[in-house]
């Protein structure tokens, strides 16, 4: 079937923005692309763009790399700031190959180089909306997120949509949910699938190990460095690289990493040198960025060089549809790591445990199929059975940081109510002058005077 037949009324046809300050490229973009099928709409300038882009709504923008006034790097992250998921199609001549590459990470599903070919630009307009569906990457896709819901099948679908680009993604969701299961799809549904895929988990690595993990170092960088070591972004070349907890990782390091992202090239510890890299980044947090952002302890600059297009992981109470499909899942997987005959859970057990709260999300649920699977000495999984493992499991286990938090705050609250509320005698028992313990009260929304509140009260 031909594509025009495929989307034969007008107000059916993908729209399609073109952007190019040389008038007789965008004649010739235009010509191209309504012949073939779609509607276009021209605009000579970013600035024209923008203005265009609430009218017409495109489902897809063609821009060039190198225009007078907004660049197409320019006009791509503001398209994005509005609609991180709009396709971008990035032109570019041949000696901007490098920042091509460039473009890539940061939003462009596709830089063509000019001169334009007409066959590829079809081909990859048609990719870019999303009219050729991959039957691969559905497969590899559902391989590793297992899923009937509504809220999954749309996370899924944004996945696939990225996958097929070198886009910088930033996974966001609570502990437990599966961000990294997210990454490795992607990596898997992407050319680069024959890459290496490396993940680090940037809050269990300690901050002076950190630098060399990521970046490697040379023999003699410092005490203990015996040999040269590459580091995790080289051994990653041409693939992907999970950064795990970004939200962990220390301010000195955020830096290195942004220099990085910005010229992709890396500098081992004690090197002279730096060295070139082709690594597609993927960054997850269960911890609220902005926030972080606010608060001083995560740069801006970073943040927003990561989020380029977010994806967020439900938690397991906002999937209750999959918790079956889930503990069938791992129950097979159970049975075929060690050759037994798969089991399974009874009704009633069923029933519970789709509504069971699942604060530890499918690393719990996990946990419960394995510790089930393992003691139940029949076939069929009771109820008392399931009830005994999800009690017995701890769910979300904190991290350091959120098991610091929570200590830092109880002491304050005991210190306060030590002190009736009065800062002064409160920054003498910690150990602390009066602005340091006003920050820290801060940080923890604190209020002194709800502490003499408390006092009187109880007297």
């Amino acid at each position: 079937m031909a594509f025009e037949e495929t989307i034969p009324e007008k107000e059916q046809r993908p729209r399609i923005l073109i952007v190019d300050d040389d008038q007789d490229t965008l004649a010739l973009l235009a010509t191209w692309l309504d012949n073939t099928g779609f509607q276009t709409v021209s605009a000579n300038s970013g600035p024209a763009a923008l203005s265009q882009l609430s009218l017409v709504q495109p489902h897809l923008v063609i821009t060039d790399l190198v225009m007078e006034g907004m660049d197409g790097m320019t006009l791509m992250a503001e398209i994005h700031r509005q609609n991180p998921l709009k396709p971008v199609i990035m032109l570019s001549g041949r000696a901007k190959i490098p920042d091509a590459v460039k473009a890539t990470h940061l939003g462009s599903l596709a830089v063509l180089t000019k001169p334009i070919d007409k066959d590829e630009l079809i081909e990859q307009v048609k990719k870019a909306l999303h009219l050729h569906i991959s039957d691969r990457q559905e497969a590899v896709l559902g391989r590793h997120i297992v899923y009937r819901s509504t809220v999954m099948g749309e996370l899924l679908e944004h996945a696939r949509l990225v996958a097929d680009s070198d886009i910088t993604v930033f996974i966001n969701g609570h502990t437990g949910t599966g961000k990294e299961a997210l990454a490795k799809a992607i990596h898997e549904a992407s050319p680069r699938r024959e890459k290496p895929f490396i993940g680090v988990n940037c809050g269990a690595i300690p901050e002076q190990l950190l630098e060399s993990e990521l970046f490697g170092h040379e023999k003699g960088a410092f005490t203990g460095a015996v040999t040269r070591r590459e580091g995790l972004f080289q051994a990653a070349d041409g693939g992907t690289l999970f950064l795990d907890e970004i939200g962990d990782m220390p301010l000195s390091l955020q830096v290195k990493l942004l220099r990085v992202l910005q010229d992709f090239e890396v500098r081992p510890v004690g090197a002279v040198r730096s060295k070139p890299v082709n690594v597609r980044i993927v960054s997850a947090t269960h911890n609220d960025l902005e926030e972080a952002v606010k608060a001083g302890e995560f740069r801006e600059d970073l943040y927003y060089r990561l989020h380029v297009v977010p994806l967020t992981m439900p938690s397991l109470a906002e999937r209750r549809e999959d918790i079956p499909l889930l503990l069938d899942h791992f129950l097979r997987a159970h049975a075929r790591r060690r050759d037994l005959k798969r089991k399974h859970f009874a009704p009633d057990a069923m029933e519970y445990l789709t509504a069971a709260p699942w604060p530890g999300n499918v690393r719990q649920l996990v946990n419960v199929v394995e510790q089930c699977a393992a003691l139940s000495k029949g076939q069929i999984i009771p109820l008392a059975m399931a009830k005994r493992a999800l009690r017995d499991e701890p769910g979300q286990l904190q991290t350091l940081k959120e098991a610091t938090h929570a200590l830092e705050r109880k002491y304050l609250i005991t210190v306060l109510r030590l002190a009736n509320g009065n800062v002064a005698n409160a920054a003498r028992m910690a150990g602390r002058n009066r602005t340091e313990l006003y920050k820290l009260l801060s940080h923890h929304q604190l209020t002194p005077s709800d502490f003499r509140t408390l006092d009187k009260a109880e007297d």
